[in-house]
């Protein structure tokens, strides 16, 4: 027997990895014989350092780096040393989560250490990076990662912008003579799941302006200082385009890294079931087994566990998911290729509790069993 387990973090509770290995354990309590591989999972967002690094054989690295409101931050990011591939999340850098909600004004936050991670990842020979942009606290069109890189984003005196939407307000000439060299080596992945323009009423100023503290006026203001920067840099730049899907995502990063760099916008979930390999492992396994925090209806909108089960189903392989918890609009993802999925709760406790990793990992460990033991008395 054959099982591979590729199961999104239960976040506050047990990364992929840790879940992944819960499920291994409640599999081998009733088939001590099978073949389980863990495979790490993530959709781009917040886990994916530590479930891709730790998961494909890399590392961790921590480096200090200028986080959003301007003051010293350590980032944690990844290194997969054998095909020179650096994995970020953009949030350890520029997250909204690392500023209070009484500091929140995107006039001011930055992208600028994203761009301190990506050089530190370059120093260390990566010229391949997956870098996920969602949770950001800014709204800088990306031109403090640009300027990190080398980029002049100038006013009209010469010197480098302000930090934060308002550098775009000073913004008058961009130049590229200073840019790190090894840049133009370097590939990048963008994991963007949203389709958003730069501008306009469904641009980054307009649409998630507001939850990183911005007011109408200065969506206003915002959205036009972007229009500027985008005519700026098409005038110099032939990629660059505004209006392409995703250019808007984390406060036009999209645009920055489309613009600027040799980078790509693709499905979170795309990218890391391709860069994990993970088809070869399914293609030859008896059970597929995926989940993750919470199973609902938005689960079937390409989150992770229906990546999973999308490749599963190519080989007409059994597919089960476990989740902390599972709403009653989760029997969708049923029709999405879940052949079954089970809620990991055994009895009633707070949120709380049931969050704390020792009774998590018992939770899924014990439920897995119960299944498992049902699956061997019946076959699969």
């Amino acid at each position: 027997m054959k099982v591979v387990v590729a199961i999104d973090s239960l976040k506050g509770s047990l990364s992929s990895l840790e879940a992944g290995e819960a499920i291994k354990d409640g599999v081998l309590k009733v088939m001590p014989e099978a073949k389980v591989d863990v495979r790490p999972l993530a959709d781009g967002g917040e886990g994916t350092v530590e479930a891709l690094a730790l998961g494909m054989g890399g590392k961790l690295v921590t480096v200090k780096v200028t986080g959003p409101l301007g003051e010293s931050v350590d980032c944690v990011y990844g290194i997969l040393e054998e095909s020179k591939t650096a994995i970020v999340e953009m949030s350890g850098a520029a997250g909204i989560t690392l500023v209070p909600d009484s500091k929140r004004n995107p006039l001011y936050t930055t992208t600028y250490g994203v761009g301190e991670v990506i050089k530190d990842a370059i120093s260390k020979g990566c010229r391949h990076f997956i870098v996920g942009i969602g949770g950001s606290a800014t709204n800088d069109g990306g031109i403090g990662m640009l300027q990190a890189l080398g980029y002049g984003m100038l006013d009209k005196d010469g010197n480098q912008v302000s930090f934060g939407a308002n550098g775009l307000k000073e913004l008058v000439t961009i130049t590229d003579e200073n840019v790190i060299p090894e840049l133009k080596e370097c590939s990048f992945r963008i994991a963007c799941d949203v389709t958003n323009t730069l501008c306009g009423e469904l641009g980054c100023s307009a649409v998630f302006g507001p939850q990183k503290g911005a007011d109408p006026t200065m969506i206003l203001q915002m959205d036009k200082w972007l229009g500027n920067y985008a005519q700026l840099t098409s005038a110099k730049y032939e990629k660059a385009d505004a209006n392409y899907p995703g250019t808007g995502a984390a406060g036009g990063m999209g645009f920055a890294f489309l613009a600027y760099t040799n980078a790509v916008l693709e499905s979170g979930i795309k990218i890391i079931l391709e860069e994990t390999n993970l088809e070869s492992y399914v293609k030859d396994a008896d059970i597929v087994i995926t989940g993750e925090g919470r199973l609902d209806g938005q689960t079937a909108f390409g989150k992770a566990p229906i990546g999973v089960a999308k490749i599963a189903k190519k080989y007409d392989k059994t597919v089960i998911a476990f989740a902390g918890a599972v709403t009653e609009d989760a029997i969708i993802c049923n029709e999405h290729g879940i052949d079954a999925f089970f809620p990991i709760l055994r009895r009633i406790q707070s949120l709380q509790e049931a969050m704390e990793p020792s009774v998590a990992r018992n939770n899924m460990v014990t439920t897995v069993e119960q299944v498992i033991r049902l699956i061997n008395v019946r076959g699969v």
